[in-house]
């Protein structure tokens, strides 16, 4: 083993913004117990892989990373390999048996157990610290755990367990916590942030939380991810509508449209509430951005269900969406339902409605030119400054690419009027 490498300790953070949060947090313990982080899995003697286990493409990439992980350790370049997060809490039995390799398993969360298997001592009072991996003036704040949906295609609950919220006085303290460090931009996320508060404060207040976070000195940003489309808040909406801080922007997932494939998916909504809640969206919030993602090759889609999804997508413009391929995971209610729909089909259903999708996304990016708009500036390269208004989320929308010169920094906010487009992203000029 190479002695550069003793104390060293790499986390190699798989899946969604959640699991995200959850290596932030457990790297700042690391951190204060002495430990010596390295970016790179190869400069360190410990790895510790935070898996995902949401859907086949995830889980299949959470084993090859352990496997990768393994064939260092058996070359001697590896002493201890650590495997953490969903897919160990769905499946560590069965990971225990097929590859022993593995030094330890641990399910989601379990920070107290990781440390003590490498040394250390838990520090409960820095419980909300976290070492950040996005850039410093943007941070992810997972406002609760776990979900109570019975959506049949989901896995999370086997995973994740039943929906709690997180104190509300601990959130501030976090979002404080960030702000205090740089962070300007906070994006709220769960496995479903509008039931955030039923359980300890017996009703959803995402709203009073909303409201409370804006108030923070610092905090310029607030953007809504992961909000589930039946019984949406109205109050929400409101202070979408008028709370200058909230981005005019949020992201709800609503998986179909066709009412037979969202009845056997178990979604609680149709398609006429469905339609009522984007009309109410974007009458009472003129310019609000809507961000959602569709199932495709759900066992139940006929060909006429993804038509009417198609028209559904032509007919109703969101200005980002994303799209799965049906994933057939045991233990949920649809897997009774079996797979009859092809691989091949399911990629092709996946690349039409993309390309419905890319279509709108152009014609969208072109009413764009001339406008003008708040962007952050994220990063730089290629010959240009990489930005985002509010209308876009960081790693899943497009950019606003500014040309590169002087008087711009990294991490703060300009003004740029667009002036060309493409499929997904804009260019900006800076309005001096």
């Amino acid at each position: 083993m190479n002695k550069n490498k003793q104390n060293k300790v790499s986390v190699i953070t798989l899946g969604c913004s959640k699991n995200t949060v959850d290596s932030e947090r457990l790297m700042k313990q690391l951190q204060v117990n002495k430990f010596d982080l390295a970016e790179d899995p190869n400069d360190a003697e410990t790895l510790i892989i935070n898996t995902c286990g949401f859907i086949e493409a995830a889980k299949n990439e959470s084993i090859e990373t352990i496997l990768n992980a393994v064939a260092l350790k058996k070359l001697g370049q590896v002493k201890k390999i650590v495997v953490a997060g969903c897919l160990s809490e769905r499946y560590k039995e069965d990971l225990i048996k097929e590859i022993p390799e593995v030094d330890a398993f641990f399910g989601t969360e379990k920070y107290e157990e990781i440390i003590h298997e490498l040394g250390g001592e838990l520090k409960y009072e820095l419980l909300g610290e976290r070492l950040l991996t996005t850039p410093n003036h943007t941070a992810y704040l997972k406002i609760s755990e776990g979900c109570d949906h019975p959506c049949s295609f989901c896995a999370i609950p086997l995973m994740r367990g039943l929906h709690k919220s997180k104190p509300m006085e601990e959130l501030i303290f976090e979002a404080n916590h960030l702000a205090a460090k740089g962070v300007k931009e906070l994006i709220i996320i769960g496995q479903d942030t509008t039931d955030y508060g039923k359980d300890i404060y017996g009703r959803r207040n995402l709203a009073e939380l909303l409201t409370k976070l804006s108030e923070i000195n610092g905090i310029e940003w607030i953007r809504i991810m992961y909000a589930y489309p039946s019984h949406f808040p109205e109050d929400v909406i409101d202070v979408i509508a008028n709370n200058e801080k909230i981005c005019k922007y949020i992201d709800v997932p609503l998986q179909h449209i066709s009412d037979d494939v969202l009845k056997s998916m178990r979604r609680g909504i149709t398609k006429t509430k469905t339609k009522e809640l984007i009309a109410n969206l974007r009458a009472r919030v003129p310019k609000i951005v809507l961000r959602t993602t569709f199932i495709v090759g759900y066992p139940t889609e006929k060909v006429k269900d993804f038509d009417e999804l198609c028209e559904f997508v032509r007919e109703t413009k969101f200005d980002k969406l994303g799209v799965f391929t049906y994933s057939k995971e045991e233990s949920t209610s649809s897997f009774i339902l079996g797979d009859p729909v092809s691989e091949e089909e399911k990629k092709r259903r996946l690349e039409v409605l993309m390309e419905i999708q890319k279509d709108i996304s152009t014609e969208k990016n072109k009413a764009l030119s001339g406008k003008r708009l708040r962007v952050l500036v994220e990063d730089r390269e290629n010959g240009y400054y990489v930005a985002r208004s509010y209308r876009d989320a960081p790693e899943i929308d497009g950019d606003v690419l500014i040309p590169a010169g002087s008087g711009i920094n990294i991490g703060n906010f300009y003004d740029v009027e667009f002036y060309d487009y493409d499929d997904y992203d804009v260019f900006g000029k800076l309005i001096i």
